[in-house]
């Protein structure tokens, strides 16, 4: 097909300093999880979102020297580290896309724990978070250093093979936008006091990095323009607008976008596609620079209407291209009907706190590309002639079958309600999840070209249905429920609750029961659920209060980096918190919670309890089967396996689709990378300059 001529835009090369890159597309620095610990599998994630059409493609931030150590991520303290660095740029290039590295000290926020340095920071203090350790104030030799280190990582960027270097002074994580923020920086030398003074740190970085490397390589900033606390912090309409009006020009490319990274990566729960062009709309008018700037955007039509009102010159993403690496081929070749948008859940930041290889909802090929040789596009065509019935059409249905018929399966898809997308469906009308339902709607539009594949709704199914269908090979994706005996994570056996109490479950809220007057709501999940339950309840007129084990309310959210935006709206609604607490007992009009460190207990009179806790199986056709033995190979898939996120169940269903449940259990079903063993020898031997070998990619089975 051909592209909408609307989008061409998108696709003219833009001119950065020395280089050029193909079109409009930027893969902004994203964490990921793998960096220096998986690189191959982060290198040739990297080359994929090249082959699909990304014409920069960034690296996570790269501590450049041992002083800010971040494990997560890549590094480049010195020439041992450019065999990973390359690898990246290698498979980059292969698809004539720019490489990118951003070069990031993160001063007092990494406490070091490889190292041992003390942090780094303009004025001293504490340490970040609740480490117990503080920070010491670079002195001007320190910072005469600094300078020579990132000198030092700009030749080596270039050696590595890289287009595109840039500065780290965004999200309240870095040393030069630490030294600009008056709530760090209390210095009264040539570094402190006037904002030119607080801003200097910047320059001279830029300055030192384009004195290196600037005739080759593009230099650029990645710059936060409002931190989003008023005049406490740098604004678009104060500081921020200064600091770019001072280096305006100085850089080759700008980087834009709002702090901290909670309300840069805002969850589509809190913010919408777009949400920061009213902080960087001002950026064209400083600076003659290419502005590039981010806001999750996943329509082309947003994307060609930034560039065309002038607010870009780039359209900045880091979790579209998760969600879809193939994102601006797909536009380029005339389907953007095919793009699987993200969803903004931020499953993805979740792993990179996790330090495991990164995973998307929407995308169960992401982190997979070069470990088990999973494309986002391209699957196995079948080798069996295996016909396949799936049972449920949630989400490992729904991707399953969607996979299986790309494979070229005849499938048949069986769904017990009038419409498909199971818990996604639900979930989805829920306060803030309403674009959870692309998980749903992207997988059914790709079933509509697909003639391989029936579909029956309303279709409840006994042992005896599925033998009669004629099946080899049976998926069951029958989800879950959740819980009514409040079985969870704290308690192992149920909650004593009379016969007469009035006691809801996620399920019966999202089936629409009534709930009115006090409810108590019993978060044991952790997770969003209970979250969005309560803010439905609170927006319904309900008193809430929650009830929670842990120290935190949603405590895992936290690493979708969501936890502070939940508690704030939740709050402002009114709702009450009763933390390290649990729900011991429930009668007809009162619950009874107990401290879980200390034997206090006290009544609550409610009207009403929801509990949130565990989930169990729908698995009952299972065992119904496997009794029956019909003769066909049966396997469980998504929640009705092991119930956990819409991205595990996704995951499962496609999983399942590329090895049809016959994975060898007793064979590890991914390549790992080992790192190779270095000479043995003293610390003083290991300082004379000698490279060890680099990490390498070990073939598993």
């Amino acid at each position: 097909m051909a592209r909408d001529p609307r989008y061409d835009v998108l696709f003219e090369p833009v001119k950065i300093g020395p280089i050029t890159a193909p079109n409009r597309f930027y893969q902004t620095p994203q964490c990921n999880g793998m960096g220096r610990n998986y690189p191959t599998s982060m290198a040739i994630m990297r080359g994929v979102k090249a082959e699909g059409g990304w014409g920069v493609v960034f690296a996570e931030q790269c501590d450049f020297h041992f002083t800010t150590d971040n494990a997560r991520n890549v590094r480049l303290w010195d020439e041992q580290d450019l065999p990973i660095l390359q690898r990246m740029t290698d498979e980059v290039h292969k698809h004539g896309s720019l490489a990118g590295l951003m070069l990031a000290h993160n001063g007092y926020v990494t406490p070091n724990l490889i190292s041992r340095e003390v942090p780094l920071s303009p004025s001293g203090g504490a340490s970040f978070g609740n480490f117990p350790s503080h920070t010491r104030p670079l002195d001007k030799s320190d910072i005469r250093a600094l300078l020579r280190w990132q000198r030092t990582a700009a030749l080596n960027a270039r050696k590595a093979g890289y287009d595109i270097v840039n500065i780290y002074a965004a999200h309240d994580l870095a040393l030069p936008m630490h030294f600009i923020s008056r709530r760090h920086n209390t210095r009264n030398d040539e570094y402190g006091g006037s904002l030119e003074n607080r801003t200097r740190l910047l320059r001279e970085l830029v300055e030192v990095t384009r004195d290196a490397i600037g005739d080759t390589c593009a230099v650029g900033i990645r710059f936060s323009v409002d931190e989003l606390i008023g005049r406490d912090g740098i604004s678009c309409e104060g500081e921020g607008r200064e600091v770019v009006e001072m280096l305006a020009d100085l850089p080759d490319i700008w980087d834009v976008n709002v702090s901290s990274w909670k309300n840069d990566s805002i969850t589509s729960r809190f913010g919408e596609e777009g949400s920061q062009e009213a902080y960087v709309a001002f950026m064209k008018s400083v600076t003659t620079k290419p502005v590039v700037g981010v806001g999750r955007f996943t329509s082309p039509d947003t994307m060609a209407s930034q560039i065309k009102r002038g607010i870009l010159d780039m359209i900045g993403a880091a979790r579209p291209s998760i969600a879809d690496p193939f994102l601006p081929k797909k536009i380029e070749e005339g389907r953007p009907e095919d793009i699987r948008e993200c969803i903004g859940c931020n499953i993805c930041v979740t792993n990179n706190y996790l330090m495991a290889p990164i995973r998307c909802t929407q995308n169960p090929t992401m982190g997979e590309e070069w470990r088990k040789g999973w494309h986002p596009e391209r699957i196995p065509t079948k080798d069996t002639e295996d016909r396949v019935l799936i049972v449920g059409g949630g989400p490992a249905g729904l991707e399953a079958a969607r996979a299986l018929g790309q494979r070229g399966h005849e499938v048949m898809l069986a769904e017990a309600r009038t419409e498909l997308g199971g818990r996604v469906s639900l979930e989805s009308r829920l306060p803030g999840l309403g674009a959870w339902a692309r998980v749903r709607d992207h997988r059914l539009q790709q079933l509509q070209n697909m003639t391989n594949v029936e579909q029956f709704l309303d279709s409840m199914l006994s042992a005896d249905h599925v033998a009669e269908t004629g099946a080899t090979l049976v998926a069951l994706a029958t989800g879950s429920h959740w819980r009514r005996d409040g079985i969870g994570r704290h308690f192992l056996k149920p909650i004593p609750i009379s016969s007469d109490a009035n006691v809801l479950t996620p399920d019966d809220i999202m089936a629409g029961v009534a709930v009115s007057g006090h409810v108590v709501l019993y978060d044991d999940d952790h997770f969003y659920m209970a979250s969005v339950i309560a803010e439905k309840l609170l927006k319904a007129g309900c008193t809430v209060t929650l009830v929670t084990p842990a120290a935190t309310f949603a405590g895992f959210s936290q690493f979708t980096i969501e936890i502070a935006h939940i508690h704030k709206r939740l709050f402002g609604l009114g709702a009450k918190l009763e933390a390290h607490s649990a729900v011991v007992s429930i009668r007809d009009g009162s619950v009874e919670i107990g401290s879980i460190y200390a034997d206090l207990k006290r009544e609550i009179a409610c009207d009403a309890v929801v509990l949130v806790s565990g989930q169990i199986p729908n698995d009952g056709l299972y065992h119904e089967l496997i009794a029956a033995d019909t003769g066909q190979r049966i396997v469980r898939i998504g929640d009705c396996l092991a119930p956990a996120t819409i991205a595990s169940a996704v995951y499962s269903g496609h999983k399942f689709a590329r090895d049809l449940g016959l994975s060898d259990v007793d064979r590890v079903p991914f390549l790992r990378e080992d790192v190779a063993l270095a000479p043995l020898g003293g610390p003083h031997e290991a300082s004379q300059g000698r490279v060890f070998p680099p990490i390498v990619a070990a073939g598993g089975e």
